[in-house]
């Protein structure tokens, strides 16, 4: 199986080196583990992240880790370009790099430069090597934010290797009580149930969101519908959602913003109504849809809105919906959310609404948009969830400090 293993990176590699020819995020991933230098350090705390969601997510625990463990440095390490290029430069690490391909050369190699103390994985992420070396030098390894399902490889006949990684981890931090159960039933009691780290920082981002002058000056006091990280499957709904209700006002900030992307959108819209965020010192009273042509602001444009839409449901996924529901938004998302604990749960509150076509987006748009009281119902209720979830850090560093 671990000949196998060793194989599937290997072919994982050429395909994305064949990819980096024509595709720039490829292009990324192959130079950045080709050209990158790392450091000796004398002794580290480990972060490693798949993306830019997960380094959100985990970020709670990474302030937390960083504020109690001053004697130590923090390495991060990204799998994608997304996280690595938006975060490269942040001030909570001492270093940050492209988590090299896994292989046990390369594993061995870093982990004998960085030296972690322990290293603490978000969620996704299990590469063989790193966790068998961190294992062979009884280095701890943290698994934080884990969510299991029953159809993954670690519970498959064929997946004995995969399993073989989660018997290194030293301990894990998971979501909820059926990944509990998952884990225990695969001979893995190293467990803790502490929640997703997720809430905790939705809700602090919630409690001091960033002001926005120009977005408050856009609402001017009127109801304001945001959808987030839109696709263009989304973005062809809520251009038809936008044409009937003339008296909301609309915010789409897209999840691709590149310039053929961000006309793409504009010309599905009214050009008398519509403005880019880059040209908001032109903003007049008739204008009634905002397009957000750059990275950063979602987590605050939150605050401003009545209703929020989060994209994602019709490809592989939805986005954050957590991030919206913590400022007391109804979400309204796609119909691929079942791998998400919290908008199923969202669901069944009636704060969140599954949507599979332009007239289910119209119908339930409608009724949160024209019946005051059940919005102010949804929003509570969304605002309540989130609360009632805080606290995930506070487990997992109560459980690190009588270790470490």
């Amino acid at each position: 199986m671990r000949l196998l293993y060793n194989i599937g990176i290997t072919l994982y590699y050429t395909l994305v080196y064949i990819v980096s020819f024509y595709k720039n995020k490829a292009k990324l991933w192959i130079n950045g583990r080709k050209w990158q230098q790392v450091q000796q350090i004398e002794a580290s705390i480990w972060f490693h992240f798949a993306s830019l969601g997960e380094f959100e997510q985990g970020r709670p625990v990474l302030e937390a880790v960083k504020s109690s463990y001053p004697q130590y440095k923090i390495v991060i390490t990204f799998f994608s370009p997304s996280g690595y290029e938006a975060r490269k430069n942040t001030p909570l690490a001492d270093a940050v790099y492209y988590l090299p391909l896994d292989r046990a050369a390369n594993a061995r190699t870093f982990v004998n430069t960085i030296k972690p103390v322990m290293a603490i994985f978000t969620k996704y992420e299990y590469w063989y090597h790193f966790f068998n070396e961190l294992h062979t030098q009884h280095i701890p390894l943290y698994i934080i934010s884990g969510i299991f399902r029953p159809g993954q490889v670690f519970f498959k006949w064929y997946g004995s290797l995969h399993r073989n990684m989660l018997k290194m981890a030293t301990w894990f931090f998971v979501q909820d009580s059926d990944s509990k159960h998952l884990l225990h039933d695969a001979g893995i009691t190293n467990v803790t149930i502490s929640g997703d780290t997720r809430f905790d920082r939705v809700w602090a981002n919630a409690q001091q969101p960033k002001s926005l002058k120009y977005v408050a000056e856009f609402k001017n006091g009127q109801n304001l519908f945001i959808a987030g990280s839109t696709w263009p499957a989304d973005e062809k709904l809520i251009a038809n959602l936008i044409a009937q209700h003339p008296h909301w006002k609309f915010i789409i900030a897209p999840h691709e913003i590149g310039e053929d992307k961000i006309n793409s959108l504009m010309n599905l819209l009214p050009k008398e109504t519509t403005l880019r965020f880059s040209q908001i010192s032109h903003l007049t009273s008739h204008i009634s849809c905002l397009i957000i042509d750059n990275i950063g602001m979602l987590s605050s444009l939150y605050q401003y809105a009545d209703i929020a839409y989060i994209g994602g449901g019709f490809g592989a996924g939805i986005h954050n919906t957590l991030e919206a529901a913590a400022f007391g938004m109804p979400v309204i998302f796609g119909p691929k959310h079942d791998k998400f604990k919290e908008a199923k749960d969202l669901v069944k509150l009636q704060a969140g609404f599954s949507i599979n076509s332009q007239e289910e987006l119209n119908r339930i748009a409608g009724l949160l948009m024209n019946n005051e009281t059940t919005r102010h119902a949804a929003s509570a209720t969304a605002k309540k969830y989130v609360f009632e979830n805080v606290g995930a850090t506070d487990t997992i560093m109560a459980y690190m400090k009588e270790q470490h």
